[in-house]
């Protein structure tokens, strides 16, 4: 559905720190599923940890909240343009079931529970072979970026 240079137009992350690799399903305003394919060239893994590789928790998170930017900014038609930007603004009940390892297919899907004020929650999971890796809720925050910031360019 999107691929990474897709994905590249919505959000302003970059390698690496983008940590999606493609969108396979999205309902706006509802829904994203994204893939994260974990390899051992991550740059994290090689100190986290040499001897036995396992994927941060912390960037499972920020994958499900780089897709919950995607689900936010796609659905309002938004673009990596330096005029808004989706910030994670909190989590809540995160939960870490398995080990993320190199060859590992993260399978990361996004729900929108509710929207007010430009503040989004959201329930985020992350499989593996159908195995829940990690679970958490999530904010998100759309915001404007301020004109001096974007005339800094």
């Amino acid at each position: 559905m999107m691929n990474i240079e897709e994905i590249k137009r919505i959000v302003p992350h970059r390698y690496p720190f983008l940590l999606l690799d493609r969108i396979v399903e999205f309902e706006a305003f509802k829904r994203i599923v994204a893939i994260k394919n974990v390899t051992a060239n991550e740059p994290f893994f090689q100190g986290h940890f040499p001897h036995y590789m396992v994927m941060p928790g912390v960037l499972i998170i920020e994958a499900m909240a780089q897709a919950a930017g995607v689900l936010g900014l796609k659905s309002n038609g938004l673009e990596n343009d330096g005029v808004s930007i989706y910030f994670f603004a909190g989590i809540d009940k995160a939960r870490f079931k398995r080990p993320v390892v190199p060859g590992d297919t993260l399978l990361i899907e996004v729900t929108l529970i509710r929207t007010s004020r430009g503040l989004s929650k959201l329930a985020a999971t992350a499989r593996v072979g159908g195995v829940l890796a990690a679970e958490a809720e999530i904010l998100c925050v759309l915001r404007p970026i301020p004109i001096s910031e974007v005339l800094k360019d």
